[in-house]
C-alpha cells in the first residue's frame, strides 16, 4: 500500500493571532519563538528556579517555603528581565526598583501557596503577579499597577490561569525529559542534571508569562463572544493568505 503523500509547507510559519484572540497553544507557541531568538539573553532567566532548587529538599514543606520567600528577590528580578526581552521595554530605575518590592511581595506571599499546591500559587500570581509588566512595561505606579494587575486578570481569568498552568507543566515534563537524558548519557549526577534542566528550561515559564501579559490587557473589557470572533476573522485572514 502506497504511503500518502502531503504537500510540503515551503513558506514562512503562520502570523500568530492577535493577543486578545490568542489561545493557550499560541501563547506557548510564540513563547519558544520568542526563547529561541533570545536564547544568550534569556538563559540567566534560569537561574532563580535553578538556584532554589539546589537548596531545596522536595521533602521539606517549611524549608521550601523559606527558600521560596528567600529567593523571591530574584525570581522577581528575572521577571523584571523578561518582561523587558518580551516587550523591548526600557524601564527608568525608578521603574526597576518600584517593580522589584512589588514582586517581591507578591511572589513571597505566593511562596507557601507554591510549596503546598503548586495550582493555588499559580492562581495567585495569575490574579497579582502582572505588577511587575504593569510596571515595567506600562510605567504606572505602585496602586495603580496592583489595580491593574487585578483588572487584567479578571478580563479573563480562565486565561491567565490555564496559560501559566501550561507553561508550568510544559516545563516539568521538559525538565524530566531533560534531567533523564543528562544523567544517562553524560554521566551526571542529579544535583548537576536539575541545575542544567532548570537553567535551560525555567526561562519559557518567565517569557510566557510576560507575553501573557499583552493577551491579557488586550482582553478588558471585551467580553467572550467578541473575542470568539476576533479569533474567527483572524483565522479567515490567515486562511486567505495561505491560499
Amino acid at each position: 500500500m502506497a504511503r500518502p503523500r502531503y504537500p510540503k509547507h515551503t513558506g514562512p510559519p503562520p502570523p500568530a493571532l492577535p493577543p486578545v484572540a490568542q489561545t493557550v497553544g499560541q501563547l506557548v507557541a510564540e513563547t519558544l519563538r520568542l526563547y529561541g531568538s533570545r536564547f544568550v539573553l534569556a538563559l540567566p532567566l534560569g537561574l532563580p528556579l535553578a538556584l532554589a532548587d539546589q537548596l531545596t529538599r522536595a521533602d521539606d514543606w517549611i524549608e521550601s517555603v523559606v527558600v521560596l520567600a528567600a529567593t523571591s528577590p530574584i525570581f522577581t528580578a528575572g521577571y523584571v528581565l523578561a518582561s523587558c526581552l518580551a516587550h523591548g521595554a526600557r524601564p527608568s530605575a525608578r521603574s526597576v526598583a518600584l517593580a522589584m518590592l512589588l514582586g517581591t511581595v507578591v511572589f513571597a506571599l505566593a511562596a507557601p501557596l507554591l510549596a503546598a499546591y503548586v495550582i493555588v500559587g499559580i492562581a495567585w500570581l495569575a490574579l497579582f503577579g502582572h505588577v511587575v509588566p504593569a510596571v515595567i512595561v506600562e510605567g504606572r505606579g505602585a496602586r495603580d499597577a496592583i489595580r491593574r494587575a487585578a483588572e487584567i486578570a479578571r478580563a479573563d481569568y480562565v486565561h491567565a490561569v490555564g496559560g501559566l498552568a501550561t507553561l508550568v507543566i510544559l516545563f516539568y515534563l521538559t525538565r524530566i525529559l531533560l534531567e533523564g537524558l543528562l544523567r544517562s548519557q553524560a554521566d551526571n549526577t542529579r544535583a548537576v542534571a536539575v541545575l542544567l534542566a532548570d537553567v535551560v528550561l525555567s526561562p519559557i515559564v518567565m517569557l510566557g508569562g510576560a507575553l501573557l501579559f499583552t493577551n491579557l490587557a488586550a482582553r478588558v473589557g471585551v467580553d467572550r463572544d467578541e473575542r470568539k470572533r476576533a479569533r474567527a476573522e483572524a483565522m479567515a485572514t490567515m486562511r486567505g493568505r495561505s491560499q
